[in-house]
């Protein structure tokens, strides 16, 4: 996808969320904890602020592997998605950085809850 393609379905995404959780836009922070608490599977609950960091880590692992980044290597006990480098992540610029997390959002959203954008 282009960069201004991108960046359109970033918004679809972003006012598809707000509508969800009383209207107000999310940023990548907050879309990569929800990505992270979909992930875990264990549905919505109050988390620590070390829980949280850990969700958006899981995140960040589940949407890298789409590029073969990371591999899932399990569950822990507790039933926490546990994951391992597969490939050394290319250094991006920022803005790189961002438009790539917000493809692989878009096609997470797309692909994995089947929503169109």
């Amino acid at each position: 996808m282009k960069p201004a393609e991108i960046n359109a379905k970033w918004a679809v995404l972003q006012n598809k969320i707000a509508e969800e959780f009383d209207n107000e836009k999310p940023d990548m922070k907050v879309m990569l904890f929800l990505v992270g608490v979909q992930e875990l599977g264990q549905g919505p609950r109050k988390f620590s602020k070390r829980q949280k960091e850990e969700l958006m880590h899981i995140a960040n692992c589940k949407l890298f592997s789409q590029m073969g980044f990371y591999e899932l290597e399990g569950l822990d006990q507790d039933g926490w998605p546990h994951w391992k480098l597969a490939k050394t992540i290319p250094n991006y610029t920022l803005l790189e950085q961002e438009l790539l997390l917000k493809s692989l959002m878009i096609t997470y959203f797309e692909t994995e809850l089947d929503w169109e954008l």
